[in-house]
Formats: structure tokens, sequence, C-alpha cells
């Protein structure tokens, strides 16, 4: 098993004090409760109050920040159209489309980076103001990372194009330099503003050389004795050997041509042809790439990175990607200057600059916050192929374990819980059974988000998930009275039980009300009434109650017999039954044949010699008076339908 790099961080919980009281706790899927007990560590019998609440700690708190979730939103579709695209991508196309989604991703982190910004600027609270600027700058340094990323395991750029690709990562993550460009020109007087050398500084370590050379003749439009250095230098700048995009020229003849300029500019120094010029002389020593004259300009380089990009430009431009964790380290050396231990960023892009993709995103899920960046960039890299031969310990492989990390995140938010059902569905090994486990703790807080999850659990034909769903519904359903929905939803579970004690309900209701609810659900219950006998009465019954109103007195008859010789009926409802034939048994026309009145005789005393005696007087005993009153009634009924029915069958076969 892996041992941990540190000692995992103290989360401090106000007004608890782990040091005179026991704690309890108990963990969930996203977040833990944390308590006080009634006892203390020295087991004393006396008690005393304590912290009287409960806390709620949680796992991931960026997924309740309302513009992170545009960042969970947004990634969500990158992701999941990587995961469709990926059985298309082929030979250079793949590479093409890879790049093109890591663009994508990087452009929701700069979108988001943005709109968090502004709202920095607009926080009228200090704290809340500070609290969103540190998320600035956490999203700056995913940002950083993931381009670096891009550029040496994605884009994977040769020796010549690998710098052009880290001059841009420069100049795209050190963008103070725009306002300040644009400060200085829009000066009256440009080469007399106080931020002059200082820009032109700036323009010549970060590569851009062609703006400099502008600046420089600004200079020597304003100062005629400067004029003839500034155009020397000028001239270095424009002959300076780069290796463009389009140019065809290898890199032997770009070393030798770099080799020849490099050393005009030693000559131009040793002459002293910039000596009555500091500023010029200082920027001509930079582009000679001299260590020392770099790190006299530590304050405009910002970080180690940036010197790492401007010592290679001007000493090392055909650098191979296989070298570059020398120079990042040596860099980094001589930036920090023993001053000051390295951030974890810099050990981030460090392992990047070594190619220790593994020790990259180990030291990115060490350092943020939560699991969205790694997991994304993880997923992406083995979509390239890189992460093939690293299986954890616990039988999973990386991507699929913080694709799942993730996923879990998500889960423990009102409506974010959604994407994550994508993230589990495309991790083949564990992402079903973890997605179960989840989704069954969802809280079904109205009908409308429990038929969200109902569809997904349908679509992915996870039975026992639906029935459990649709029996909470089916319950939530009785509990308001709503007997039809409850009978709809065990039906949907194929509960017999819960559809049986429904059933039971709705015949209940039909005693006490005399009519039925939801008439347009049972009418059309179909094969589904065959799901459990009582279910079937209360069909079947309510099928004897349509004929009976359309007048198909003989189908009537029939089914109702049925009814009760079948033995499905409740015994209950027996008499209800047998009170229900009464009309029938007073029809003009004869509708019970002799046969079918026997039966109807043999349940009624049936019935009567199974019903209790209630010997003392009460509600039981006048009920029961009542019901003997009606029997007595149907046995009329019957003795007069059977002697009808028997002077009816007996002409009949005369004739």
């Amino acid at each position: 098993m892996e041992e941990l790099d540190g000692e995992p961080t103290v989360t401090l919980i106000p007004g608890v004090n782990s040091k005179k009281k026991q704690m309890c706790f108990d963990w969930g899927p996203g977040e833990m409760l944390v308590c006080e007990t009634s006892f203390n560590k020295k087991e004393e019998s006396e008690t005393k109050p304590g912290c009287p609440f409960i806390y709620i700690i949680r796992k991931d708190i960026d997924v309740y920040s309302q513009i992170l979730r545009k960042l969970f939103n947004e990634s969500h579709g990158i992701f999941v159209g990587l995961q469709r695209i990926e059985e298309e991508l082929t030979g250079k196309s793949r590479k093409a489309q890879l790049v093109r989604v890591s663009k994508n991703y990087r452009s929701v982190i700069r979108a988001c980076m943005e709109e968090m910004h502004q709202v920095a600027i607009a926080a009228k609270d200090p704290a809340i103001g500070r609290q969103f600027s540190s998320q600035v700058s956490i999203l700056s340094a995913m940002e950083l990372i993931w381009n670096l990323c891009e550029i040496l395991f994605i884009e994977v750029a040769p020796a010549g194009a690998l710098l052009l690709h880290l001059l841009d990562w420069v100049r795209l993550h050190v963008c103070e330099v725009d306002s300040l460009l644009a400060d200085v020109l829009g000066s009256e007087n440009p080469s007399k503003h106080d931020s002059f050398w200082k820009l032109v500084t700036i323009l010549v370590l970060q590569g851009r050389l062609d703006e400099a050379r502008q600046m420089l003749s600004k200079e020597a439009d304003a100062s005629p004795s400067s004029a003839g250095m500034c155009r020397i230098l000028g001239d270095l700048m424009r002959t300076m050997p780069v290796l463009s995009p389009g140019n065809t020229q290898t890199l032997t003849e770009l070393e030798l041509k770099w080799q020849h300029w490099h050393e005009e500019c030693e000559r131009h120094l040793q002459d002293s042809t910039f000596a009555s010029s500091p500023h010029l002389e200082s920027l001509c020593k930079i582009m000679l790439g001299d260590e020392a004259a770099l790190l006299e300009q530590k304050e405009l380089l910002n970080n180690w990175y940036h010197f790492l990009v401007t010592r290679l430009l001007y000493s090392h431009p055909t650098v191979k990607p296989i070298d570059l964790h020398l120079y990042a380290q040596s860099s980094l050396d001589l930036f920090l200057g023993g001053e000051s231990s390295p951030e974890p960023l810099d050990n981030i892009l460090l392992a990047a600059f070594e190619f220790d993709i593994h020790q990259v995103i180990k030291e990115c899920s060490i350092a943020l916050s939560n699991w969205w960046f790694v997991a994304h960039l993880t997923d992406l890299l083995d979509h390239c192929k890189l992460l093939q031969s690293h299986n954890l310990y616990f039988g999973s492989n990386m991507r699929e374990f913080l694709l799942l990390e993730y996923a879990s995140g998500l889960f423990a938010h009102h409506s974010l819980w959604q994407l994550g059902v994508d993230y589990f569905d495309y991790c083949p090994e564990l992402g079903r059974v973890s997605l179960e486990l989840h989704i069954e703790r969802i809280p079904l807080s109205t009908e409308q988000k429990a038929l969200k999850v109902l569809r997904i659990c349908e679509q992915r034909q996870m039975t026992e998930q639906v029935r459990s769903i649709c029996k909470i519904l089916a319950m939530n359903a009785v509990r308001n009275n709503r007997l039809g929905s409850a009978l709809s939803w065990s039906i949907r579970a194929k509960d017999a039980a819960f559809a049986t004690l429904v059933s039971d309900r709705f015949l209940k209701d039909y005693c006490e009300r005399g009519s039925f609810s939801d008439l347009d659900l049972i009418d059309n219950l179909g094969p589904a009434m065959m799901l459990s006998d009582r279910l079937t009465f209360l069909g079947k019954y309510r099928e004897f109650h349509r004929f009976y109103g359309e007048k198909r007195l003989t189908d009537a008859a029939s089914l109702l017999l049925s009814l009760m010789t079948s033995q499905i009926a409740p015994r209950s409802f027996w008499v209800i039954l047998l009170i229900d034939a009464l009309p029938l048994l007073e029809e003009k026309e004869v509708v019970f044949s002799a046969e079918q009145t026997y039966e109807l005789m043999r349940c009624l005393e049936d019935f009567a010699s199974r019903r209790p005696v209630w010997r003392e007087p009460g509600v039981q005993r006048i009920q029961e008076d009542v019901e003997n009153t009606k029997l007595e009634m149907l046995r009329l009924a019957l003795a007069r339908n059977l002697g009808r029915a028997i002077i009816k069958e007996g002409s009949l076969e005369g004739s």
C-alpha cells in the first residue's frame, strides 16, 4: 500500500473541543457528520454541557460555488464529446482533435477565471473579495499547468517548435505587459515615460523583439545621441534567427545562424558599443543569455519558469524535450537562490518538465481543493495513450479512480448530480456499481426530481433502483391520499404486496363513498391487473359496474358470480358483492340461471356461516342487524329468482 507523502491537514471545527470531549462521527459519500458525545476521555461520571450542534463537514465545497458550477457544466459537455469521438480518432487527426479538446478545456477555465475576477473587483466585502481573488489565483495556476501539459504531452512539440510554444505559454500567463505597453504608448512622449525602459526590458525578456525595436526607434527619435546605438541593437533584434512555424530550415541551419548572430552580439559588447547607455548594454547582455544579467531582472521576470524560457531563448533555442528538466531544475535553483523553498506549483511544473505525468497528477491532487482538474486532465492524457501502464493497487486504473472521486463529489450537490451520472457511465470497471450506490442516496424531494432519477435508472436497466424509487413514490402518494398515483407507481415497481395494499385502500374508499376515484386508471389497467389477486379483483369489480351501467346485465351477472366463486375477493367484501346481486335478481327479465342462483345461494350460506356473532349490544350488533335484514332480503330474492329461472328454463325445454 502506498504511503502518505505527509501528514493530512487538520480541519478545525469552531465550538468543538476534541481535547476535552470524545467525538462522534459518521461518514457519508461526500460529507461527514461530527458532534460531541456525553463521554469524556477520562471516563468521569459527571458530564458537562458541551457543543449542542451537529456539524456537516463537506469534502468538495467548490461544487457550491455559483461560478465554478459553470466550469463543471461546460467541461461536462467537452468530456462527454471526447468519449463519443474516441472511436473516430485516428492518425494525425487524432492528435489535432485532442489538442482542440485541450484548448476547449482551457478556454472554459479562462472564462471562469475572468468572471471570478470581475466578481472579486465588484465585491463590497473585503473578505469576500479576497476569497474570490484567491480562487482566481487557483484557476490561473490550473490553466498554467494544463497549458504546459498540453505543450509537452499532447502537442509533443519537437526541438525548435518547443521553444515557440513555451514563449506563447509565458506570454499568455504574464499579461501585465500589455497594459503597461498601452500606458507608455498613450503618453505624450513615450521615451520619457518612467516605465519606458522597464517596458522594453520586459518585451525583450518575453522575446517580443519586433515590439521592442519599435520602442527603441522612439528612443532614437527623441535622443539623437543614442540613435546609433538604438539602430545597432535594433538590427541585432531584427536579425535574431527564430524558427517560425512556416519555415523549412533545419535545426542545424538554425543553430549555425544563431551561433553567428550570438558572436556578433558578443563582439558589440566587447567593443563597448553600448557602454554609454547602461539600459542598452543590459538589453544586449540579456540577448546573450547572460545569467547574471537575467537574474538582475528577477522582479520583471516574476517567476522561475519565465526565467527558464527567456534563458532558453537566448542560450539554447533548439533545446530538446528530453533536456528540459535539466534547465528547469537549474533555473529554479538559480532563481530561488536558496532564499526560499519551492511552492507546490513549482513542484508540479518541475514534474511536468521532467515528463513525470504521474507525479504531476499526484501533486495536483494534493494541492488543489477538488478533483475537477486531475479528473479531466487524466482522462485527456489517457486518451493520448500516456497512462495505459499505470494501474492502482486497489484494482482500478488512475483515470477511473479520479473520475469516480470527481463524480462522487458532484452527487453531493442538489443539481450537479446529473452531471456525475455521465462520468460514472464512462468508468467501465466500477462506474456501474458506484452509480447504483450513489443514486440510492439522492433525496427525492419532488416528484419531478424522482422522475429524472427514475428515467436515468430505466435507461441503464437498473431494475432494483427502479423498483425502490417507484415504491418510495407510491408510499408518498399513499400518505397524501393520492391512491391513483400510488397504484400507478406500485404497478410500475411490479410490487405485488404494495399493489394489494393500495387496492385495499381503493375498496375501503369505495365502501365509504359508494363510488370509485381515478376511474381512468382502473378502467385501463389491462394486463397490469394480474400483478396481484386484489388488484385483479379491483379491476374486475370495476368492470362489473361498467357492464351494469351499460345494461349488459348477463355479462355483469356472470362476472359478479365469478368474483365470488374464484375466492379472489376479500371476505370483508363478500356482503357487498352479494348485495350487488339484488338489483339483478329483481330485474323483470331473468338474469341469473337456476345453476347460477344455486351458486349464489351457496356463497350466501358460506358467508353467513363464517360471520362473527356479537352477543353484547353495541355498534357492531346494530351493523349485524342491518346486514341480517339485507341477507334475508337477498334470500327471498334468490328464492323468487330460482322459481322464475326454473319456470323459464322448463318452458324453453318444453318448446
